[in-house]
């Protein structure tokens, strides 16, 4: 695959518009991602490029227009799908109790289960989220038997939890849940369901396993395994051909089916991604209508969105299910902005955002961090996407500047304030990493770049400088500091298109990663691993009694700061030591003041 970013501050043309590759009708039509993350042979990375043509402008920050095109694999997809259900012996045990409640009550119940088992037990993949559906009774009701059952048996109860109705929460009917054979199940009836114009709150009703099939998501996820005949059921005729050919499609025409819920087009688009399944054609059209998008707008919590799109960022696949978002023109009503952000955002920055997340994304999977949890790799990918947003800002009621990057977490995803945080943390850092490199590399003077950071550092050797500036930075951004460094690697290409003056260079991922590896080992060596957990030498009590004061205050604060330079500086040194410096240089600046 070859992915080409076109952007320029000033265009030569004398139509903009014709500098930019024409889109097709459906412009999500391109790209296509193929079913599976590519094999990449590492000596062989030079002939996968992935290439940055635009002008960076002098504040760093990236060029407001773009066009990206990618050329996929678009291969039919095989999958394989077992003919039947193999139980495990849990499995077993939890469903040959139920039907003895059946039998023990002469209860006439069909129990199904629904959706996402059934999926993925046929793919030959293991689910613990088992969730049985009932035919003739509430799920409350038939936990109650059960219990019953076990009264009789001389066996335990268990609790039952009901999960009240809650449509913001994707919960259109109650549920029961209770534990068996410490697994817990789901209890809930069939049903059907009517949705008013201007609600996705549907009205609900007894159905039949065909309705309750109909009025499900996705096809693949409409299938049943019946369990009083041991049989896996589709009653849409279509549940089993498309997972078998690897389809995203519909039971009901796509576009009612997403006015009636709006928030199956994300769940498309993730299930997409997750399964490397590819969108149905009229599922498509139908995702891209102005009129479904509106809906998005008006009739799905942020909540729930935010949490479709955590779960896609934490994924197998957050690449490809931003390029869905992005190709099928959803990617503002997702990420909606605040009014008035500075500077305006221009036609075709969703998909520069894309772009910084597969290449932050390739580097990654080259890179190989095992040091990067799931929660930072997932808060790394929230970086990447945002990161042509880092430098805009908006301003609140109060005329107050504010990052727009907080504004999404907050208000358009609904996501944690420290999210938030953590990816505008990465921001700042990466940045800083990228004035940083040129001196780890080349052990330049350091003055200009104090100056750039703002801040002046204790009279040292250049080495000792570098070790204080590079610890300072991973005291900040602390465990992250690997995936701020990842980031650096795409603003250090775009500065370097800048000062060549260049719109035909071309940055090699292994160029990249060799660079990574270079500057991870330069601060190894440094020793500051985890530089963030070491302990100051001097404290404050210790601070006072040298400056001979009572009362801390900005005085403490600014030969704390000073300390840990010094302590920075010299890894080996002692609290006497250090103390000795602080009465030293003490002592200077008063005779000087």
């Amino acid at each position: 695959m070859k992915l080409s970013i076109v952007t320029h501050r000033i265009c030569p043309f004398p139509n903009p518009q014709s500098f930019f590759l024409k889109p097709s009708k459906f412009p999500f039509q391109t790209p296509k991602f193929p079913s599976s993350p590519p094999t990449i042979n590492v000596h062989q990375i030079s002939k996968r490029r992935l290439n940055f043509y635009y002008y960076y402008n002098c504040n760093y920050s990236f060029a407001r227009s773009s066009s990206v095109t990618a050329t996929m694999c678009t291969s039919p997809v095989c999958i394989t799908v077992k003919d039947q259900i193999d139980l495990t012996a849990k499995e077993k045990q939890i469903f040959d109790r139920l039907l003895a409640v059946l039998r023990h009550f002469n209860l006439q119940t069909q129990l199904r289960v629904a959706g996402g088992w059934v999926r993925d037990k046929l793919l030959g993949r293991e689910c613990y989220d088992i969730d049985i559906a009932l035919d003739n009774m509430l799920g409350k009701e038939f936990c109650e038997k059960v219990n019953e059952y076990s009264l009789s048996a001389g066996e335990e109860t268990h609790g039952i939890g009901v999960i009240q109705c809650n449509p913001d929460q994707s919960k259109h009917l109650e549920t029961a849940r209770m534990r068996l054979f410490d697994v817990w199940i789901d209890f809930v009836n069939l049903r059907s369901e009517d949705y008013s114009e201007n609600s996705r709150i549907p009205t609900m009703k007894f159905g039949t396993a065909e309705e309750d099939a109909y009025r499900r998501d996705l096809t693949i996820n409409s299938l049943f395994y019946n369990i009083n005949t041991s049989s896996v059921e589709d009653f849409t005729g279509r549940g089993i051909m498309d997972l078998k050919s690897g389809k995203i499609v519909t039971p009901l025409p796509p576009k009612q089916t997403f006015l009636d819920d709006p928030l199956r087009v994300l769940r498309a688009i993730r299930f997409g991604a997750r399964f490397g399944f590819m969108l149905d054609e009229e599922l498509k059209i139908a995702a891209a209508d102005d009129d479904v998008k509106a809906a998005i707008a008006d009739k799905i919590s942020r909540e729930r969105i935010g949490h479709e799109i955590d779960l896609m960022i934490s994924g197998n696949h957050p690449v490809k299910a931003m390029t869905y978002i992005s190709d099928l023109q959803l990617f503002w009503a997702v990420f909606s902005l605040p009014s008035g952000p500075e500077p305006s955002t221009s036609e075709g920055c969703e998909r520069l955002c894309v772009a910084c997340m597969d290449s932050t994304s390739r580097l990654l999977q080259l890179i190989e961090l095992s040091s990067l949890t799931d929660d930072h790799r997932r808060l790394c990918m929230y970086a990447a996407l945002f990161l042509p947003f880092r430098k805009t800002i908006y301003r609140d009621n109060k005329g107050k500047k504010i990052p727009v990057v907080s504004y999404i977490f907050r208000n358009s995803l609904k996501l944690k304030a420290s999210d938030a945080e953590t990816v505008l943390s990465l921001h700042l850092a990466a940045e800083k990493f990228v004035s940083l490199i040129p001196l780890i590399l080349s052990n330049e003077d350091i003055q200009i770049l104090e100056v750039e950071w703002k801040r002046e550092i204790i009279a040292v050797s250049v080495a000792s400088k570098l070790r204080i500036l590079a610890g300072l930075l991973l005291r900040e951004i602390k465990e992250f500091w690997r995936a701020a460094l990842v980031l650096s690697m795409l603003l250090r290409a775009a500065i370097i298109v800048c000062s060549t003056n260049s719109s035909n260079n071309e940055y090699e991922l292994d160029k990249k990663v060799e660079l990574f590896n270079r500057i991870e080992k330069a601060i190894l060596e440094l020793g500051l691993e985890r530089v963030w957990e070491m302990k100051p030498l001097v404290n404050g009590k210790d601070i006072m009694n040298v400056l001979q004061i009572k009362s801390g205050g900005p005085v403490v604060k600014e030969w704390q700061q000073k300390l840990l330079e010094w302590q920075l500086a010299h890894p080996s040194g002692s609290a006497d030591e250090c103390i000795d410096w602080m009465r030293q240089t003490h002592s200077k600046r008063a005779r000087t003041e």
